[in-house]
């Protein structure tokens, strides 16, 4: 076997173990889940996920994904609770306690101590007879048959069914608050996906120029304005309403049509009913539109008003596409 063949070997044989690691999750899931669930809805406070190690890195991803889904949470290192660290727990909030073991010293110490504070605390262990798991109020089992690592020591597929557990209960908290996409773009609106979901297609034809010219406009005028404009079309109005478009390819076809091009106006060369889109639209949606119709810009209207040119450079820079 070669150096290739080893490497893939290698690989599908760990994407495998913690694919069926996965997948069993699905079979551990009991009433304490449903449970956990249910209380993190009613609860006033916030849930505060705890781990040492790598289960500890697992739990600021969970703590991320809770927070970006409407459920407020927030992290606490195991091993700075027990040296002060502790009063980041409040009242009302829920602890999730993440540990493969569930009887490391270091969870030993800490689980005592939260119940002492009366909080509700959630064990997220694989071994359900731990010590974690026999002092939780409830447990969410994320056993695991062996580590991807040959050595079965490394954190591999463990963590990856601690993740997938945060995720599972992540979704269902959105799912029954009623998370919408709307609530999405609030918590993201920074990058290409908070774009996806707010930005308009008035946000972009601001920044545009607005090339227009009227029916009557000599063609070379028109062929002037597409020019210095640089969106490859000029929009046809009279009296602000939206007539017809002129494309750098109506040009084009203008040019092997006709030696002479005197006497031309926008009129003889514009196609009617141009493609359009109203400016509150998302920019998202001028994108599908593009696509659908096999066209790089789109001109925006209000109620029929033309107010400018969409076009695909302006998605791909806002990195949309």
């Amino acid at each position: 076997m070669n150096n290739s063949e080893t490497i893939l070997k290698i690989a599908r044989k760990t994407i495998e173990t913690e694919s069926k690691a996965i997948g069993n999750l699905a079979h551990l899931l009991d009433e304490d889940f449903t449970l956990t669930v249910n209380k993190i809805l009613k609860s006033k406070g916030r849930v505060v996920i705890t781990g040492i190690g790598k289960s500890a890195i697992i739990a600021t991803k969970i703590v991320a994904t809770l927070n970006s889904t409407g459920t407020p949470a927030i992290f606490m290192h195991a091993g700075d609770a027990i040296h002060g660290d502790l009063g980041t727990i409040q009242d009302d909030d829920v602890v999730i306690c993440i540990s493969k073991s569930g009887s490391t010293p270091e969870i030993k110490m800490l689980v005592p101590l939260i119940k002492r504070g009366n909080n509700l605390l959630i064990g997220m262990t694989g071994n359900t007879k731990s010590f974690l798991a026999q002092y939780a109020d409830y447990v969410l089992n994320t056993y695991i048959e062996k580590e991807a690592c040959p050595n079965n020591l490394a954190p591999t597929t463990s963590t990856t069914a601690q993740l997938v557990m945060g995720d599972a209960l992540a979704i269902c908290l959105l799912e029954l608050k009623g998370f919408s996409s709307k609530d999405f773009a609030k918590y993201h609106p920074g990058g290409s996906l908070g774009k996806r979901l707010y930005l308009t297609v008035e946000d972009i034809v601001q920044t545009n120029m607005k090339p227009q010219v009227d029916v009557d406009t000599d063609i070379r005028k028109v062929i002037v304005e597409i020019s210095e404009k640089m969106l490859g079309v000029s929009a046809v109005v009279n009296k602000g309403r939206l007539i017809g478009v002129v494309t750098d390819g109506d040009i084009r076809r203008m040019l092997n049509k006709y030696e002479n091009i005197n006497g031309l106006t926008a009129k003889d060369v514009m196609t009617l009913a141009p493609k359009t889109i109203e400016t509150d639209k998302l920019a998202i949606k001028a994108l599908e539109l593009m696509q659908d119709n096999g066209i790089s810009q789109l001109l925006a209207v209000d109620k029929g008003e033309y107010k400018g040119v969409v076009h695909l450079h302006n998605l791909i820079n806002e990195g949309i596409l």
